[in-house]
């Protein structure tokens, strides 16, 4: 696949942004999905300053030459919510996530000497394309069914799993369908900046349908016709109009951490390590999976250079300095290397300025309440294309590895199965994801098949 911009290229300054709009709406979704979810006073716009801060400083950990995005880390949810366990005070978990960020940062500063030591050809070795492939593979498919159920915005379901077609469901259907269908036409056949950024006149086009039944629906007094929830915007005026209804602060998370430090004790310390550190290690496994896959897209082994002990420091401390302001510890988004693949813009220029952005958007109220507004389905219209693309290249990983192979077979085999199932497993607070429960079982049974002399893979 030819880059229209490669790693190196600079837009001009007008394309840039829109460029940069179009990262942003991409990983937006997602990263304002975790405060949401683990509640306790975090809040959408601090987790949007962190994910820009963390990627700005993964990307000077990076000398600037890996494209992607870091956004709030939905493996750490539950050790999130165990930071808030027992009924202690917001403060003191305020700062249990801001200690338990620097606790998974510390193990990715360790995995980075060690492999700074080691070198990085024992990844290769250890993940060959036949097992790195479908685990890229899977992370698209794994996120297909959040995909589906956006694109219905959560309808009710029959006995066999089927959305039931009615009221709503048909405007969240249609919205989500114009969406893809505009982003798919765009990328195809758009011309000059129209196959750039097929995201942004996608979401456009179906928040605007969205906004013509939404109309409709008040006027006719019909609920189901109500796509958009215009509450983002009625927060911002409902003190009256003032600086806050145009510009306000984020919440961060060290100004009420600061306050948890009378409150801190060892045991707390001994409780959050032991909720964050585990999970480093299996967000290790994702983090290569998509530096993997991001390298192929680019045709350049980011493991190699600017290396994975420098990718492995900008993940880690990147996250430890996003959670200090937003929280949430930072991953590497498969949304922003899906948007890369799409749109064949490659520019860590976009990527930059895209944090930039997230950084000054979450201080915009209007643009963060607009963010709040775009329907599910919507969001789900573009999400088909990004999980889907994923999905894909972790499947031309493997064109040209020898699938007649009994040992390729069976460990391209395991890895699909077990991630498409869900084969996820809890122990204790720790939960192992199914992509790396998948990646795991992949390694071992390549390994076991490996005795004696290694057959061609590539």
């Amino acid at each position: 696949m030819k880059l229209i911009y490669n790693v190196k290229d600079k837009p001009k300054f007008g394309q840039l942004i829109v460029f940069a709009i179009q990262q942003l709406l991409a990983i937006m979704a997602a990263t304002i999905a975790v405060p949401a979810i683990v509640g306790n006073g975090m809040t959408a716009s601090a987790a949007l300053f962190g994910a820009g801060v963390g990627t700005l400083v993964y990307q000077l950990f990076t000398k600037f030459r890996s494209p992607v995005f870091l956004g709030s880390s939905f493996a750490f949810i539950g050790s999130m919510l165990a930071a808030f366990a027992g009924g202690v005070s917001m403060s003191l978990g305020f700062l249990g996530l801001i200690l338990g960020a620097v606790c998974a940062g510390l193990v990715y500063v360790i995995l980075s000497i060690v492999v700074k030591i080691a070198g990085a050809k024992w990844i290769n070795k250890l993940m060959p394309p036949v097992v790195i492939g479908p685990t890229v593979a899977i992370i698209g498919l794994s996120l297909a069914g959040a995909a589906i159920k956006d694109v219905f915005s959560y309808g009710p379901q029959d006995g066999n799993g089927a959305f039931i077609m009615s009221g709503n469901i048909w405007v969240s259907f249609i919205c989500a369908m114009v969406t893809l269908l505009v982003v798919v036409l765009c990328s195809t056949y758009g011309k000059k900046m129209a196959k750039l950024i097929p995201f942004i006149i996608g979401i456009l086009s179906g928040y605007a349908v969205g906004m013509i039944f939404t109309v409709i629906g008040i006027f006719a007094e019909i609920p189901s016709l109500m796509i958009i929830d215009f509450a983002p915007f009625k927060a911002l005026v409902a003190d009256g109009v003032g600086l806050q209804t145009f510009v306000a602060v984020p919440q961060f998370t060290f100004l009420e951490a600061f306050n948890g430090v009378k409150e801190f004790n060892w045991s707390y310390l001994a409780t959050i390590a032991v909720a964050y550190v585990p999970v480093a290690f299996v967000v290790f496994a994702e983090h290569i999976a998509d530096h993997k896959n991001l390298s192929t897209i680019i045709e350049h082994d980011l493991l190699e250079d600017p290396g994975l002990h420098r990718t492995l420091l900008g993940d880690g401390i990147g996250s430890a300095v996003g959670a200090f302001f937003g929280g949430c510890p930072n991953t590497t988004y498969g949304e922003s290397v899906g948007c890369v693949a799409i749109t064949r813009n490659a520019s860590v220029a976009t990527i930059t300025t895209t944090a930039i952005m997230a950084i000054l958007v979450s201080f915009i109220s209007p643009f963060v309440a607009f963010l709040d507004s775009i329907p599910g389905c919507v969001m789900g219209g573009v999400c088909v294309t990004l999980y889907g693309f994923i999905a894909v290249s972790g499947l031309k990983m493997i064109q040209k590895v020898n699938l007649e192979s009994n040992k390729n077979l069976f460990t391209a085999s395991v890895i699909l199965i077990a991630g498409i199932g869900g084969m996820a497993i809890s122990i204790g607070k720790v939960t192992i994801t199914s992509i790396a429960c998948a990646l795991i079982l992949g390694i071992i049974v390549n390994i076991v098949l490996s005795k004696g002399k290694d057959e061609e893979e590539a």
